[in-house]
């Protein structure tokens, strides 16, 4: 059913925790199965120094938040917001097809702290920018 990558990311998470002063809060939740994940964000010279998450969910949910973590190290903030919930899948070797909508919701929270980071640092003109797809409205919270 789960990769071996997925099971490693899920018994071996990386970058699990929460930044203190952190520089960007993303949080997003699914309420259909309650999943809900919580990524901030170090950020200098406008890249991604640290990450860090926090995720309440299934193994999939635990796995994908670890796999972002990952991916965006040391990224841009503009190549970080390149990344999808689907790169994020395929990086994981994939996803069973009813895990993709629940448990899948880590770029989506790697999105909404980039664009807390550019808000708090008076910086909205460069959302749309740099973000192309936020998450919609009722899906989330920003914490």
């Amino acid at each position: 059913m789960y990769t071996d990558l997925v099971m490693d990311h899920f018994t071996n998470p990386r970058n699990v925790g929460e930044i203190e002063e952190a520089d960007g809060v993303g949080q997003i939740g699914n309420p259909v199965c309650g999943d809900v994940m919580r990524i901030s964000i170090a950020v200098d010279d406008d890249h991604i120094a640290d990450v860090k998450f926090k995720t309440f969910g299934c193994g999939a949910a635990v796995a994908t938040s670890s796999m972002v973590t990952e991916m965006v190290m040391g990224k841009t903030l503009g190549e970080a917001a390149d990344i999808s919930n689907k790169t994020v899948a395929e990086a994981l070797g994939g996803l069973p097809a009813n895990k993709m909508h629940c448990s899948n919701l880590a770029a989506d929270a790697l999105h909404l702290a980039i664009q807390d980071y550019l808000v708090k640092n008076g910086r909205e003109a460069d959302v749309p920018k740099i973000l192309r797809a936020l998450p919609k409205e009722h899906e989330h919270s920003s914490h």
